[in-house]
């Protein structure tokens, strides 16, 4: 099943971060939420107050930082995603 966003909304997978540090393993009930993600699926773009519609900054495939309570957490064919506004997102990661 493919989701596609509506509007200035973006679909996104959560990118885990390494789970040794140093020799200490984690445990599940201890991680923070990532705040790193990538997009895998764009909306067609937010809608002006005067009907214009403007195209998103951000697009398929990039690698973004969100807050870390950010999005409406979902889970698409035992996938969990987030769906959040592009306003969400803080910054696009260059690599």
């Amino acid at each position: 099943m493919q989701v596609k966003p509506l509007y200035d909304r973006v679909v996104v997978r959560p990118v885990e971060e390494e789970q040794v540090k140093g020799g200490i393993i984690i445990p599940d009930t201890a991680k923070e939420k990532p705040v790193e993600g990538e997009i895998i699926e764009v909306g067609s773009g937010r809608v002006t107050d005067d009907g214009k519609k403007m195209s998103l900054e951000v697009k398929k495939g990039d690698r973004i930082l969100y807050g870390k309570y950010s999005g409406t957490e979902v889970s698409i064919e035992g996938e969990d995603l987030l769906i959040m506004r592009e306003s969400d997102i803080f910054a696009i990661i260059q690599k």
